[in-house]
């Protein structure tokens, strides 16, 4: 029985830390405007979460590519509407923000 207690317990805390992290992404893409050309599930001016997810799923570079993307803009990987660079957040936040668009 105590082991049963220490694997619910163990399952609680996983679940709570992904449902932080899920906040703290959407958090980031709150605060710094992430969201006026992106959405979860649909493509606003850029493309869905959920579709850039997908397109990286299963690269093991993908976060990093992302996260220079986020920083430095670019162009032409989803269309002729280019990415803006967003050199002012922080790598930290980079990374968490782009960890949450790649769970879509």
């Amino acid at each position: 029985m105590k082991s049963l207690k220490v694997v619910l317990f163990a399952a609680g805390l996983l679940t709570l830390g992904n449902a932080l992290a899920e906040d703290a992404g959407l958090a980031l893409a709150k605060k710094n405007g992430c969201l006026a050309c992106h959405a979860e599930d649909k493509k606003v001016v850029g493309p869905s979460y959920k579709d850039v997810a997908a397109k990286y799923k299963g690269q093991a570079d993908a976060e990093a590519k992302l996260v220079t993307k986020v920083k430095n803009g670019g162009g032409g990987v989803w269309g002729a509407m280019p990415m803006p660079a967003n050199p002012k957040i922080a790598d930290a936040d980079l990374h968490t923000l782009v960890k949450w668009v790649l769970s879509h």
